[in-house]
């Protein structure tokens, strides 16, 4: 049954009816974990996971150099390039726990995010596959990392 299915996906990328995310699209052409413009998303731990993730990132000292906050947003999508969760800050100074969207960070460092595996509308898990993370800082320029996350049941 899976190589059936896999055939079934290989043959809508080939007829280009389904889009799959890939670092040249949605990150700019940036590599996983490649520091780019002060940034940097490291891989989401553990990876594959079941029911939760961890996802590191890290915004380096010269993006508070003129002293303004610096927005993050991480959101995650399936293979489709949906948008279905937005994970929740750990170690944010000011608002833990509240959803990574055009939140506004003071410190540079290393954060994370943490995501439960759920869909963000309904709250029910998602199923096994491949899905993407993708970090946007908006700094002096927007910069975007993106990096693939499997979900293992």
């Amino acid at each position: 049954m899976r190589r059936g299915s896999s055939v079934g996906v290989i043959l809508l990328l080939a007829l280009g009816l389904v889009a799959t995310p890939s670092y040249a699209q949605v990150s700019g052409g940036a590599s996983p974990g490649a520091r780019d413009r002060g940034t940097r998303l490291e891989q989401n731990y553990p990876n594959p996971f079941n029911p939760e993730t961890r996802i590191p990132f890290e915004l380096d000292e010269s993006l508070f150099a003129d002293g303004t906050p610096v927005k993050v947003t991480i959101r995650i999508y399936n293979i489709l390039g949906q948008p279905i969760a937005t994970p929740i800050a750990l170690n944010h100074t000011e608002k833990p726990g509240a959803p990574v969207d055009q939140l506004v960070y003071t410190v540079p460092g290393r954060h994370e995010a943490h995501w439960d595996g759920r869909y963000q509308r309904t709250g029910q898990e998602v199923p096994s596959g491949q899905y993407y993370v993708q970090l946007t800082v908006e700094a002096r320029e927007r910069v975007r990392h993106t990096m693939p996350v499997t979900v293992a049941k």
